[in-house]
């Protein structure tokens, strides 16, 4: 406290110290406010319930309970509140193999007890269970006789021997088929099962197989399936709208602490999500790069012109694309401010929720129309909604001090405003940039499982690999048949490229 015998008589003077107080105070309440925001996000990222929507690797051991106790939880609320229909079983797939049991009555019991007439059949009763075959390994041989003639063998006169060609081989001289390229390639990329994993898995079938050898078929398999990924990227490259996103990577034999992995998508991430009136290609790309700088990504898009969805990111500024900003990342910033502010309410950042909220809307009701009408509900509706959000942004950011939370994203809003707007330019645009977040998510999931990559031109392979996996599931095909597929062709003579794109190919 300041001892009032030290002010000075000067009445100037005075004010000027009082003023000076007065900022201190006000800048020490804003110190105050940030570190208390900062504790919340940190109390919510290290205790609270994460959004990603995967169990984490200590949830694995109790995951069956816990499901048992919201299912009862749930049929314990059902019978207090209201019936409901239970939801009824989906019946087993049509194409699966079926062994067909006839549990019938002995002969001697097929007469009545009452008049001993002979009993008829009326109907009968079917129930389906599932049984699981577990995995079968074997050794396919291949034999290939040889022939030559006695008479000639015996005259001296020639030493011709015929035999049959050698059959196209994936990997030359290995014992390694698509089939088990494919389950090993689909089980690490698809399902995040590392290669040491899979080592001890063979072991119990009696086949000794070290991670050397399958990181050495890994390598193998990405060269062959590089033309398809090549081609994959130049149909990338033709489309109207891209979606881009960057995670990092640890590579062992690079000597940067973070290497990324870029991802670049098209189209949308399942059959059923894509846009009414448009035959956009689904295409999910990786790309290894020991750098974030923007130049990695303006390298991989070649001077591509279309629109590139992304994040605020500054590394996308120097492609040539037209960006478009993302109102997932924009609205991410003030669900962080609530969560910073605790149990402080604030109207501002209600309200700018609950505007985002109502630009959501729009897009859910004109989801399933043409482009054209996409583009026009957006210019009737979405426009006038936007302009009011850039009024109250710029009345916010002289109101809400700019370090803590809300000032951040407010200011982000700003920054990012013309692209966070684009979207209403082009009805095949969309709102947010969750198709690449989505498309990324697969691979961040696996890094759990593997940690890092051995070497750069491991991560060169995994991002190959990486890429013909989730394109398959992206147009909803098998990864394993699909991959079994393609290294089959891709081994024969002058393979047809074009047929083997995931939605040109026909599978067996």
């Amino acid at each position: 406290m300041t001892d009032i015998d030290s002010l000075p008589d000067d009445l100037v003077e005075l004010k000027r110290q009082l003023l000076a107080e007065r900022e201190l105070t006000a800048k020490q309440a804003a110190r105050l406010m940030y570190l208390e925001e900062q504790f919340r996000l940190a109390q919510q990222q290290r205790f609270g319930a994460s959004s990603e929507g995967h169990p984490g690797q200590g949830e694995l051991f109790n995951e069956a309970e816990k499901i048992v106790e919201v299912t009862q939880d749930e049929s314990e609320q059902q019978d207090i509140s209201y019936t409901r229909n239970r939801p009824k079983r989906k019946p087993l797939p049509k194409h699966l193999p079926r062994e067909v049991i006839v549990h019938d009555i002995a002969q001697e019991d097929k007469i009545c007890d009452g008049c001993q007439g002979e009993l008829h059949k009326i109907g009968e009763d079917t129930s389906e269970k599932l049984e699981f075959i577990p995995a079968q390994v074997k050794v396919i041989e291949h034999v290939r006789p040889k022939y030559s003639c006695k008479a000639c063998e015996q005259n001296g006169t020639c030493n011709q021997v015929k035999q049959a060609p050698v059959p196209p081989s994936v990997i030359p001289k290995g014992y390694a088929t698509p089939s088990l390229l494919s389950q090993i390639i689909t089980s690490k990329y698809q399902y995040g099962l590392p290669l040491y994993r899979q080592e001890a898995m063979f072991k119990q079938y009696g086949i000794e197989l070290s991670r050397k050898t399958t990181a050495d078929w890994m390598m193998r398999s990405a060269d062959i399936l590089q033309i398809l990924y090549d081609r994959l990227r130049q149909h990338l490259l033709k489309q109207t709208v891209i979606y881009a996103d960057e995670t990092t990577i640890k590579v062992v034999g690079d000597n940067k602490f973070k290497s990324y992995m870029w991802l670049y998508a098209t189209g949308a991430d399942s059959p059923e999500g894509k846009l009414t009136g448009t035959d956009i290609p689904s295409i999910v790309l990786f790309d290894y790069h020991a750098s974030r700088a923007g130049q990695c990504a303006v390298e991989y898009l070649d001077g591509y012109r279309g629109y590139l969805q992304v994040d605020g990111y500054a590394g996308y500024h120097t492609t040539q694309a037209t960006l478009v900003g993302c109102w997932a990342h924009a609205r991410r910033k003030f669900t962080d401010a609530k969560t910073a502010m605790g149990k402080h309410k604030s109207g501002k950042v209600e309200w700018a929720l609950n505007h985002i909220q109502k630009l959501y809307r729009i897009e859910i009701q004109i989801k399933n129309k043409a482009t054209d009408e996409r583009l026009k509900i957006r210019q009737e509706k979405s426009l006038p909604l936007l302009k009011q959000f850039e009024t109250w942004l710029i009345k916010s950011e002289q109101e809400v001090l700019p370090k803590t939370k809300l000032g951040e994203a407010i200011q982000y809003c700003l920054n990012q405003w013309v692209k966070l707007q684009r979207y209403t330019l082009d009805g095949h645009l969309r709102i947010d940039n969750n198709r690449a977040e989505r498309a990324i998510k697969p691979f961040v999931i696996g890094r759990k499982a593997w940690l890092f990559s051995q070497t750069a031109n491991g991560a060169h392979a995994s991002a190959v690999l990486y890429s013909i996996i989730e394109t398959a599931k992206t147009n909803g095909l098998t990864p394993f048949n699909y991959v079994m597929h393609l290294l089959t062709e891709l081994s024969k003579p002058e393979p047809n490229i074009e047929l083997l794109l995931p939605w040109n190919v026909k599978l067996s």
